[in-house]
């Protein structure tokens, strides 16, 4: 794990600098004390990144689970009964866990987690504007449509325009300036511009830019632009923050339902994050669900038992880690220090950060996940991807996280039974050793992303220093998740160093290059 360190610490503070403000953000929409978010993202970090199988995972307190909670909050008659609800939780996702439930994220299609994805990218982005011109009515964190504010993404960014802090827009422009020029140039011309994070640079000309204009009648910014950690005074206040669950309405049936809701709302949740970084990923390491699932579990019981709020694996964490070069489960678990350690000695020089520096970095995160040439790519891909694709995304929008993902579901789903009346679609794998020391394996007539599971499964069993024959002669249909299944495993099986020979109606092929080519090509050619 260690062996990554170069790149892992960087991404830490990165991830950290992401996390603590979106950390007080969502405890404020669910109307929980705001140490209890951060009290999340510390058990996220630490506890849940090193039990979890994930390298690339972040976990953390979930915007999706936030109207829950404030929700739950109110019927369950108080915090400490909440937390109740939040343990049990997580002994229920054990038993997901124990039970292998994690199977169920094989099963969402490559166009809906791409969707997910640029949903997502979109939303932090909308989000986010407000924030960089010194707008922040609504909390970091809150990513539905409709906002705790009682206004709406778009209704919130026209309002901007008649409330701009002139400070928090100037140094969130420059900070963005920073992280472009940091991105764009100075990366690419030295070591040191890679170890020292742009996110970093950002930040620390943030706070200076607070000190030396505090005076400044223009360009002063108020602590309400500001994060906002709370304040210890003394040791026995910092532990005051902690809250223990209330055992004595355990026999309560609202705990219990509440409990299960967020073990089945919060699995979801991650399965669907593990889905999206493992494709963010480019080493295409494939996360173990059920191992995740139990770590989240895990995660859940002490958060519960400490004050926390319930966690999940988070999406724009994860995928700011991946973009700044975490390698290891080590960043994960290093932010979750940086949140720890920096909220008992430097809460003060926390709450200098403007908002709005913040928000320029999480637009940088926002940009590489809804790149503009996806949306061309997932047209050009054909109505099939496309649609799911794009319901997806609008759903993600205009509505949230889970119902957008519903939506591109039901979808997907309607799409495969058009194609399902044409042909029956099972998976058939020869898996006998032969004399040679090679493993056969032959795709069916129809392969759809109902298969994803069981051919993702047999690729990570196959030894290293194997020789893998893959029959698709008898293929009249692949779906575009399986074709991208093995063109992660040919990524994959390099560092493996597992060999390829495809058998196709074109002839037989060794080690190919790019099986989205080939099979473009293929296709061209019947």
């Amino acid at each position: 794990m260690f062996k990554t360190i170069k790149s892992d610490l960087p991404a830490s503070i990165v991830v950290f600098f992401v996390a603590l403000p979106l950390c007080l953000g969502i405890a404020l929409a669910s109307g929980a004390p705001l140490f209890s978010g951060l009290i999340a993202g510390i058990v996220g970090g630490i506890v849940v990144g090193s039990l979890s199988g994930s390298k690339i995972g972040v976990s953390g307190p979930a915007a999706g689970l936030a109207a829950i909670v404030l929700t739950a909050i109110g019927t369950l008659g108080g915090y400490e009964n909440f937390l109740l609800a939040v343990v049990l939780g997580g002994i229920i996702q054990l038993i997901f866990g124990v039970l292998k439930a994690g199977i169920i994220g094989y099963y969402f299609p490559s166009s809906v987690i791409k969707g997910m994805l640029t949903g997502i990218g979109i939303i932090i982005i909308l989000k986010q504007i407000p924030h960089f011109f010194g707008y922040d009515p609504d909390p970091e964190g809150d990513f539905a449509f409709l906002q705790v504010d009682g206004e709406n993404t778009f209704s919130e960014i026209i309002n901007t325009v008649n409330h701009i802090t002139p400070g928090s827009a100037v140094i969130g422009i420059i900070g963005l300036a920073i992280l472009l020029l940091w991105d764009k140039v100075l990366s690419k011309k030295a070591k040191i511009f890679q170890l020292i994070q742009g996110p970093l640079v950002a930040v620390v000309v943030g706070i200076i830019f607070y000190v030396l204009t505090k005076s400044h009648d223009t360009l002063s910014i108020s602590q309400s632009h500001l994060v906002n950690v709370p304040i210890p005074e003394d040791a026995d206040s910092f532990f005051g923050q902690f809250s223990l669950p209330n055992f004595s309405v355990i026999t309560n049936p609202q705990i219990w339902i509440v409990g299960f809701t967020i073990a089945l709302v919060a699995s979801l949740e991650t399965l669907l994050c593990v889905e999206a970084t493992d494709k963010l990923d480019p080493h295409k390491n494939v996360t173990p669900t059920n191992r995740e699932l139990l770590a989240q579990g895990t995660g859940n019981i002490i958060s519960g038992m400490i004050g926390g709020l319930p966690i999940t694996q988070v999406i724009v964490r994860s995928s700011a880690n991946i973009q700044s070069g975490g390698r290891s489960k080590a960043s994960a678990i290093i932010h979750g220090f940086f949140l720890l350690i920096s909220v008992i000695l430097i809460p003060r020089l926390l709450n200098m950060i403007p908002l709005s520096v913040l928000a320029a970095v999480l637009f940088i995160v926002g940009f590489k996940l809804a790149k503009p040439s996806l949306f061309k790519k997932m047209y050009n891909l054909g109505w099939k991807q496309s649609i799911p694709f794009f319901v997806t995304v609008i759903g993600i929008v205009f509505t949230d996280l889970l119902i957008g993902i519903g939506l591109g579901l039901g979808v997907g789903i309607v799409v495969i039974l058009i194609k399902s009346f044409q042909n029956s679609h099972f998976l058939h794998k020869e898996g006998e050793d032969v004399d040679d020391g090679k493993i056969k394996m032959t795709l069916a007539e129809e392969v759809t992303f109902f298969n994803k599971g069981a051919i993702l499964k047999e690729l990570d069993k196959l030894p290293n220093d194997t020789y893998l024959e893959l029959d698709v002669r008898k293929t009249k249909y692949l779906d575009n998740d399986i074709i991208e299944i093995l063109e992660d495993f040919a990524i994959k099986a390099k560092e493996r160093n597992i060999n390829i020979k495809l058998f196709s109606e074109r002839g037989i092929v060794e080690n190919p290059e790019s099986f989205i080519e080939f099979f473009k090509l293929e296709k061209s050619t019947k």
